[in-house]
């Protein structure tokens, strides 16, 4: 099995884990989710297997959550997935699945968990922030 990242190639932190996987000797299978859209099965399973729910993968900031009412503390997980095969944008990101699990991986470093070998070193975030040493080491 290969890793899938399900990518926004505008979100910063998506752009540092897909970096990272690349970095680690990974080919992953990119799937930009904003353009292929979501089905409600495929959301289900990947928040199964993430340990999330519907209202824990809502995306609340930069994303039509609000005005769509979904922010309200009685919406249902069923109300939520229906926004969110329609609008696609409101599936919080990167979502990465590997032979080691499957998982939203934010702060990005998270991904590091899913890799097969760390990406040699040093590696840092596009802000700068040190993920991985000079001497190939996790640094936080």
């Amino acid at each position: 099995m290969s890793i899938v990242i399900h990518h926004n190639p505008d979100c910063g932190t998506s752009r540092n884990v897909l970096a990272m996987i690349t970095a680690s000797g990974d080919t992953p299978i990119i799937i930009e989710y904003l353009k292929t859209g979501w089905t409600k099965p495929q959301l289900i399973a990947l928040f199964a297997a993430a340990n999330l729910t519907p209202h824990s993968a809502l995306r609340t900031t930069k994303s039509p959550a609000d005005e769509l009412g979904l922010l309200a503390p009685d919406i249902s997980s069923e109300a939520i997935l229906d926004a969110m095969v329609e609008h696609p944008i409101l599936v919080n990101r990167p979502i990465v699945s590997s032979p080691k699990g499957v998982r939203l991986c934010r702060p990005s470093e998270a991904v590091l968990d899913l890799l097969n070998k760390l990406p040699p070193g040093p590696m840092a975030k596009e802000d700068g922030t040190l993920l991985i040493d000079a001497q190939g080491n996790r640094v936080g």
